[in-house]
Order: C-alpha cells, then sequence, then structure tokens
C-alpha cells in the first residue's frame, strides 16, 4: 500500500468479504486486523478478496511466533526499500547530468528553446529511458488499480509523467516534422526528474517507516533465541527458548538474557529490567523472586523455574499489546481515510478542470497552439503530481507507532488508542494508596490488645482468621506472625467480606477481621486507637462475636505500608502540569489524611468500598472533571471502567489481568506523569502531522493549477511533504516527556 486510498481500497474488499464484521488497516505496517465470523468466511478467503483487489496478501497463520511475523515484515520493508533505492539511482543518472548540463548551457546565455540538438536528443533518450524503467513500478500499479475500476497515488504520478512526456515528444516530433516554427517548452526532464525525485522520496519514506517501527523490534530482540535447560543431573542443555514447557528448569548466566517468565529457585543476582519496565536502577531477584523473560542477568547465577511460556509471557503479551495499539485507529484516523478515499478521483477532476481552463485562456488570448498546450501541460502535470495524497495516509500512523513504541520503551502500554485523546484531556488524577502511591508491601507495625498482656493472642487470632485471604494486608498479618513462630489454627470456615474484611470459625470462636466498618455492621465498637498522623498507618481491627451473642473488640494490628520514594515528586510534577489529584482509599480516615499531607494531595475521599469508588469516579466527573484513575487494575476495576482514562499500575510478570486504558509496568508514580507528557506529545504530533497534510495540498493545488509550479518543483515538493510528516513523527523520539 501506498498511501491513504490504497487502505480505503482494502478496506473495501475485506468488508466486501460476507462474515466480516470489522477491519483495521494500518499503512505504515502494512497489516490488516479483521474481526470476522468463522461460520461463514476464514482468513484464506479474506487474503484472497485483498490479493484479487490488487494488493497481494496472505493471512498470519495461528499461533505464528511474533518474532518470525516481524522478520518477515522487515524483509518485505527492506526489499521495498532497496527497489526505491534502484530506481532512485537509475533516475539520477538519467535525469541529473543532462539536467546539468542544460543549466550550465542557460546561465552561459543559451535559451531554454534554443538549445543544440544534440542535448535535445539527449532529454528525449533520458526521459524516455527514465519513464520506461523508473516509471514502470507506477504505471503497473496504475494500470491494475484502473483493471479495478478505482484510482490510487500511482495514478496520478503515472498520469503526470505521461502527459510531461507525451506533450513534449509531441512537440518535438513536431518541430521537426515542420509543423510549428519555433520548438515549444520540452518536459522530457521534468518527467524523469519527477520521476527520480518521488522514488527518492518513497525510499527515505521507506527508511522513516522502518524507524518509525522499531519498538516491536526492539521488543523481539530481548528474547534470547536459546536457553540452557537443566536436565535431571543438573547439566544445561541449549535448546530453542519456544520448546521450553512450564516448569522446565532454565539456568541464566551472568550477563544472559532470561530466557522465560518463572520464579527463581536457586541463586541470587542483580537483574536489569529496564527494557520492560522502564526502570534503570537493577533490582535484586533471589530465590522465591518473580523474574520476567528478555531482562538481563547481571552478574549473579540464577536458576528459574518456567511459569509461563510462548504466547503467556509478559514480553509476548507486551508486543501483542503494542502491535494491537499501533494497528488500531483512532476517530481521527478515520476522518482522514473518508476524506483520502474520494482525494483522487476530485484531484483528476481538479487536473481537467485546470486544463480546460488554460485552453480556454490560451483562446482568449490568442495564443499559439504550441504555446496554450504547453501551459496545458505544465500545469495539469504539475497538478497530478503535487496532490498525491501520501502524506495524509501517514500523517497519524506515522505518529502512533512512535508514540506507542517510545511508551512501549519506557514500560508504558498504551491498550486502546482512544486513550491518546482521553489522556491528553485530563484535568483530574485519582489514586488508589495501597501499591499505588504506597510500596504495596505492608509489615505488621504493632498490635494493641484491648486486654493487656493478650498482644500475641490477638496476632494470633488475627493470622489464624486471615490464612486465606489474598488481601496484601491479610499477607503481612499471617507473614509476621510466622516470623514470631506462633502457631496458627486452621479455621473451620471462611468468609471474605468485599471491601470490609474476613469472618472466620476458629473451634468456638467467631472472628472478625477488618475495617472498622466490619466491626460496626456486627456491632462491635471500635476503641479509639489511631495511629499518629505523620504516620500513615492502617488499623486493623480484630474482634469477637460470642456464642451468647455478646460482642467485643479485641484489639488493633497497625500495619506501615511506606510511601514510594518517588510519589511525592510525582504528584508535585502533576500539579506542575496544572492536574488536580485526588486520593480514594478504602483505608481509615487518618491514614488516607495522613499518606495526602505528606504527598502534596488536597483532596480525600477514605473508607470507600471498592464498589463505591466508582461512584466517587462518577460524582468527579458531574463536575466537569475529565478523571483518570491511577489504580492496580484489580480491586479498583470498577473506579478504573468508570473513569475517563484508567491507568493500571502493571506488575510487569502479569499484563493479562489489567484493566486500564493505560498499562504502567514501572512501580514508579512518576511513569504516570511521563504517559500523560507522552500522550500530550503524541496528539500534538498528530495535529502538526495533519496540517501539514491538508495545508500543503490546500496551498499546493491552486499553485499548480495556476501554473506557478512547474513539474520538477511540485515532485521535490510532493516527496518533501511525505518525508516531513515522517520525519516530524520521529522527533516525538527525541520530544521531553520526563519529569524536570
Amino acid at each position: 500500500m501506498d498511501c491513504a486510498s490504497c487502505v480505503a481500497h482494502v478496506e473495501k474488499a475485506i468488508r466486501g468479504v460476507a462474515g466480516v464484521e470489522s477491519c483495521q488497516v494500518n499503512l505504515a505496517r502494512g497489516r490488516a486486523t479483521v474481526r470476522f465470523d468463522p461460520a461463514r468466511t476464514n482468513p484464506d478467503r479474506i487474503a484472497a478478496a485483498v490479493t484479487a483487489v490488487g494488493y497481494p496478501s496472505t493471512p498470519e497463520p495461528p499461533g505464528i511466533p511474533a518474532a518470525h511475523a516481524e522478520e518477515e515484515r522487515l524483509a518485505r520493508q527492506k526489499h521495498e526499500a532497496h527497489a526505491w533505492l534502484r530506481r532512485t539511482l537509475v533516475g539520477m543518472l538519467l535525469w541529473l547530468p543532462v539536467e546539468t548540463t542544460h543549466w550550465l548551457m542557460v546561465l552561459t546565455g543559451h535559451s531554454h528553446v534554443h538549445l543544440p540538438v544534440w542535448l535535445q536528443w539527449a532529454s528525449l533518450v533520458s526521459g524516455t529511458l527514465a519513464v520506461t524503467y523508473v516509471g514502470w513500478g507506477f504505471y503497473l500499479s496504475a494500470f491494475r488499480a484502473l483493471k479495478r475500476g478505482t484510482t490510487n497515488m500511482d495514478t496520478l504520478i503515472a498520469m503526470g509523467a505521461t502527459v510531461a512526456y507525451s506533450y513534449s515528444l509531441v512537440a518535438f516530433v513536431g518541430h521537426g516534422l515542420g509543423w510549428w516554427s519555433a520548438l515549444p517548452p520540452l518536459y522530457f526532464m521534468e518527467a524523469a526528474g519527477l520521476l527520480a525525485i518521488i522514488s527518492l522520496g518513497h525510499y527515505l519514506e521507506s527508511r522513516a517507516r522502518e524507524k518509525a517501527g522499531s519498538a516491536i523490534r526492539d521488543l523481539l530482540n530481548l528474547a534470547p533465541p536459546l536457553a540452557s535447560r537443566l536436565d535431571d543431573q543438573d547439566q544445561p542443555h541449549e535448546i530453542p527458548v519456544r520448546e521450553l514447557r512450564v516448569g522446565d528448569r532454565v539456568l541464566a548466566r551472568p550477563g544472559e538474557r532470561i530466557a522465560v517468565d518463572g520464579i527463581v529457585i536457586a541463586g541470587t543476582s542483580f537483574v536489569d529490567e529496564a527494557m520492560i519496565t522502564g526502570e534503570p536502577v537493577p533490582v535484586t531477584r533471589t530465590v522465591g523472586d518473580a523474574v520476567i523473560g528478555g531482562t538481563l542477568n547481571q552478574d549473579g547465577r540464577l536458576v528459574v523455574r518456567a511459569e509461563k511460556v510462548g504466547a503467556a509471557s509478559a514480553l509476548a503479551q507486551i508486543i501483542q499489546l503494542v502491535e494491537t495499539a499501533q494497528s488500531a485507529k483512532p476517530p481521527v484516523q478515520r476522518l482522514a481515510d473518508r476524506v483520502a478515499a474520494v482525494f483522487v478521483p476530485a484531484v483528476l477532476l481538479i487536473a481537467l478542470g485546470t486544463g480546460c481552463l488554460w485552453f480556454l485562456w490560451g483562446m482568449q488570448h490568442a495564443w499559439p497552439a504550441a504555446q496554450t498546450w504547453a501551459h496545458i501541460a505544465n500545469a495539469v502535470c504539475s497538478v497530478l503530481i503535487i496532490a498525491c495524497p501520501c502524506a495524509l495516509g501517514l500523517a497519524i500512523p506515522a505518529a502512533l507507532m512512535v508514540g506507542t513504541g517510545r511508551g512501549a520503551h519506557r514500560g508504558i502500554l498504551i491498550r486502546d488508542l482512544d486513550a491518546l485523546q482521553k489522556a491528553e484531556k485530563v484535568d483530574t488524577v485519582v489514586f488508589d494508596k495501597t501499591g499505588t502511591i504506597t510500596a504495596g508491601r505492608p509489615t505488621v507495625a504493632t498490635v494493641m490488645a484491648a486486654t493487656e498482656g493478650a498482644d500475641k493472642e490477638v496476632l494470633r487470632l488475627a493470622a489464624s482468621a486471615e490464612q486465606f485471604s489474598e488481601h496484601p494486608l491479610a499477607k503481612a498479618i499471617v507473614q509476621h506472625a510466622r516470623d514470631l513462630g506462633i502457631p496458627l489454627t486452621e479455621p473451620e470456615s471462611f468468609t471474605n467480606e468485599a471491601g470490609l474484611g474476613v469472618l472466620a470459625q476458629l473451634r468456638d470462636r467467631r472472628i472478625l477481621v477488618g475495617s472498622s466498618a466490619l466491626l460496626d455492621k456486627y456491632g462491635i465498637v471500635a476503641p479509639p486507637v489511631a495511629a499518629p498522623p505523620e504516620d500513615a498507618r492502617t488499623l486493623v481491627q480484630v474482634g469477637e462475636r460470642k456464642p451468647d451473642g455478646t460482642v467485643a473488640c479485641l484489639g488493633v494490628i497497625q500495619i506501615a505500608d511506606q510511601i514510594k520514594p518517588d510519589s511525592v515528586k510525582a504528584i508535585a510534577v502533576l500539579r506542575k502540569l496544572g492536574l488536580a489529584t485526588v486520593l480514594l482509599t478504602g483505608d481509615h480516615r487518618s491514614s488516607a489524611n495522613a499518606v495526602a499531607q505528606q504527598t502534596g494531595i488536597a483532596e480525600v475521599y477514605a473508607d470507600v468500598k471498592p464498589d463505591d469508588k466508582a461512584e466517587v469516579i462518577r460524582r468527579l466527573q458531574d463536575r466537569k472533571s475529565i478523571v483518570a484513575m491511577v489504580g492496580d487494575g484489580i480491586n479498583d476495576a470498577p473506579a478504573l471502567a468508570q473513569a475517563d482514562l484508567g491507568i493500571a499500575m502493571g506488575s510487569g510478570s502479569d499484563i493479562a489481568k489489567e484493566t486500564g486504558d493505560i498499562v504502567l509496568l514501572s512501580p514508579s508514580l512518576l511513569a504516570v506523569a511521563v504517559a500523560l507528557r507522552l500522550s500530550r506529545a503524541t496528539m500534538r504530533t498528530i495535529r502538526q502531522n495533519l496540517f501539514l497534510a491538508f495545508v500543503y495540498n490546500v496551498l499546493a493545488i491552486p499553485l499548480a493549477a495556476l501554473g506557478v509550479l512547474n513539474p520538477l518543483i511540485a515532485a521535490a515538493a510532493m516527496a518533501l511533504s511525505d518525508v516531513s510528516v515522517l520525519g516530524n513523527a520521529l522527533l516525538l523520539r527525541r520530544a521531553r516527556i520526563d519529569p524536570d
């Protein structure tokens, strides 16, 4: 595909297949993503429909490794770039020597129309060779489009070159046969030059596309092709990574990339996870820690038990998310495609009208026929060449490829391209507390029993009740009891009260562990015990409901969860960007207020149940705020879904469970500011590209129609427009998105 018109033709062909529900065609990557009813059609039939309209296509086989698909795409792209380079070199060799000689003679006093006969013949020969060899690809593409009853960018180029060459040939032969005394202006060199310059533009465009789409290639390069699998005698054997299975033991030597997602079962090392999470500082990984395939083992020997392989690995999921994002179309792209779909036919009508008007103008002013036709050839050829809609088709996909690719390098995965437009408009950022502003690794700070000397008993009861809970606070209580060697009792029954806590039957005792709201629900009055306001501790109440119906509060467990080192800076950066910040948590108000005070958050909603968080978001939206919710993607799913923009803090190894529009693999809250700044920069580049593409055509077509531009200048301008749009998109790679 060459332009947005090609995209429109391919989409029309796909949608014409019975059973196709939707399709998205990406010009920059040369891919179509199709949703269809398998009972009515299949990928082979869809690909055949695309091939039938002139765009040879093959379906990507199911289960094909992403690396293989990307290698094939890169091979096609390199082949295309080399073909354009050959045409460029041949075109330049045929055009530049004759054109240079022509202008040297003009500068030494010769007239444009009184050139030596040998130079006229040289122009004819070189122009004919250029149109034949360099122009063959354009003519073939235009002819195929004509057979289908459609048009494309090559239609305009082929017609422009044909007009310039055919007029010049008639003028040259007619003068030789004596049909007119003076030799009209010849455009042989303009025909050769425009084909050479446009080929050069396509070559530069191919190279720029390759750079714009480098994100997936860079991610694929992280995955080592081979892995050292340990056998039963602990001897390593190198095998292809694709042959690894869950449960295999894999050796990662110092300096090697870890081959698979898994758990460390032997060894300790520093692991560089920068290419996955965006965090530049290596992290310590030891026995029991999770590691991600593709990360770099720096200085120790690790043995990893494979947990996720193939398409289930974190790297494969990241690549899939980036590919999906780059293949999708925001509403503004669909508008550009609709414009481009009718652009070529409109240009053909403009060119026809231009020729008619120049003909009438020549008759009115009694111009000689040769002069009239020279003006017609110049204007029509310039209109056809300069109006090619390549830039329009590349304006948005190129910016999106660079923007989403740069995000992937920084551990920012944009799952929904509409999120880019939403992120730009966000004015309020709402944060969950645990695991978002805080580190998410809570530890028990103190145990305060209502009865003096009963601290260990309160801890034993609470830990026994919480054994089967997956909540981070519950795990912290259980771990603290085990660290102290306190024996636990297995509960006879266990009930989880969503957002409140747990109830467990421990032999003849009914124990409640959770927030003060849980105790209130069962008629237990919690004592006025609170952490110091500056400590930001979470309070877990422990109560008992006795068989006789009496209730009592047994004590309070204070749990500390440190605020992340960069949370204060991250929130300050967001305020500097003009964004309001809000803390939304189910934690106790004293803890929430302490966190807000330390981080500089002005508005706090505490003691909010998970199901009620969405209602808080809704109330903020009722104030005409555009709200982004930042949470863990699981407990905060309703709030993430209600928010205008959901930002999920990912774990790096469990991406598939996240539910946000944007997933941050980095645990740093600074990534939120980076994601919003990247979104703003990407949307700004998209608008700049659309401006360049539309304004270029709006201004250039009238100038060409008026005869101000000659075909050579038109060709250079057209090529420059494509390269400028791609070059502007590539500037995104250097845009400042890091916090100051």
